[in-house]
């Protein structure tokens, strides 16, 4: 979920036409690049990387109310550096964009509830910080405290205050880190998990409060990188294994459906994780969904091949569309799944699918 273009575009088309003209006269800026070999270091990397184009911290997981009914959860911080003004002393300058979405899959609605906002840095309303995990706009907030995260997301028809409790280091993804997203090295991003967070905390849905627990997964990434030419969109999995394991796998779509490149972590309960390459990832659709509101149809059951094993994915609720156009620009789907293998539920996660409408512009 890269929203770079889209953050200037709208940043730009928000300014006076002489300021807008002003700012693009300005001499091109050049972002921090990523590299194989760079070392990921902890607390440091938990926080903010601005020198980079794009960032995220991305939250994702399965909600059980006091009566043991499943919910999903998911909730995303983005970093955008727009290139904009940044030889502008003002305050005002949008150098730094925060956005987020927020959203939970509720069964009883049969759909998402969802909410998004967008603004520039500065002024106390938005901002991030380096060191450790901490990011909001206004009263949504994504902060770290030692081995611990705090979400709080506020919206018009629902809320959540959450606690996510790591119990083991950082899950790097590629090669220490490094994650590839094309046969070119230069299309790559820094990247970590944090899977098999144990969460508790409060979820108001209309007004009423209620108390949950669940499993959540965090990715961290950011690069300066668009996505390879030729990519449509992506398909990305977060796993967390009922016996402790964790799986992240994904994989770039060419516009007629085909893989560009793929990639997985799979660590199983008790080991080191191993890195799989293309050849031992494989994305195979089983069941399509069509959404009434966009027309787009979203392939919402898979079987995914990671190296000798195979894991069959199942939504908790097919209408799980999101449409992020007032903010990251784009429609896109985004669930809670089942993970079963040889026909036995082994772990639950989430499933974002992008680029089955318009091209993913980022």
């Amino acid at each position: 979920m890269l929203p770079g273009r889209r953050a200037f575009l709208m940043t730009l088309a928000s300014l006076p036409a002489w300021r807008a003209g002003e700012l693009l006269a300005e001499a091109p800026i050049e972002f921090a690049v990523v590299r194989p070999g760079h070392i990921l270091k902890f607390p440091r990397d938990h926080g903010a990387h601005p020198d980079f184009r794009n960032e995220w911290w991305y939250a994702t997981g399965w909600l059980s109310l006091p009566d043991g009914s499943p919910l999903g959860f998911q909730c995303t911080f983005f970093r955008v550096r727009t290139g904009l003004g940044e030889g502008n002393p003002s305050a005002f300058a949008p150098r730094q964009l925060v956005l987020a979405h927020a959203a939970i899959a509720d069964p009883q609605l049969g759909r998402l509830r969802y909410a998004q906002r967008t603004a520039r840095t500065g002024f106390g309303r938005a901002g991030f910080a380096g060191g450790r995990t901490e990011v909001w706009i206004d009263d949504w907030r994504f902060e770290q405290d030692a081995g611990r995260y705090r979400l709080a997301v506020w919206a018009a028809d629902f809320a959540y205050e959450l606690s996510l409790a790591a119990d083991g280091p950082p899950l790097l993804n590629g090669d220490a880190g490094f994650s590839r997203k094309a046969p070119d090295p230069r299309h790559a991003s820094y990247y970590y998990s944090r899977p098999q967070l144990a969460v508790s905390g409060t979820l108001t849905r209309d007004g009423r409060p209620q108390a949950v627990t669940g499993r959540a997964w965090l990715d961290h990434e950011w690069s300066s990188q668009l996505l390879p030419e030729g990519a449509q969109g992506w398909d990305w999995l977060g796993l967390n294994l009922d016996d402790g394991g964790a799986l992240m796998a994904f994989r770039l779509r060419s516009p007629d459906g085909s893989p560009l490149w793929a990639a997985a972590t799979l660590q199983p309960a008790g080991q080191v994780a191993q890195a799989l390459p293309p050849a031992a990832v494989a994305f195979e659709p089983l069941r399509h969904w069509r959404s009434p509101r966009s027309g787009i149809s979203y392939p919402v059951e898979w079987r995914i091949r990671i190296g000798q094993r195979t894991f069959e994915v199942r939504p908790l609720l097919d209408d799980q569309e999101l449409d992020s156009r007032r903010s990251t620009g784009a429609i896109y789907w985004e669930g809670a799944m089942r993970v079963a293998e040889e026909g036995r539920e082994v772990g639950r996660g989430y499933l974002e699918m992008t680029g089955y409408g318009e091209r993913i512009k980022v």
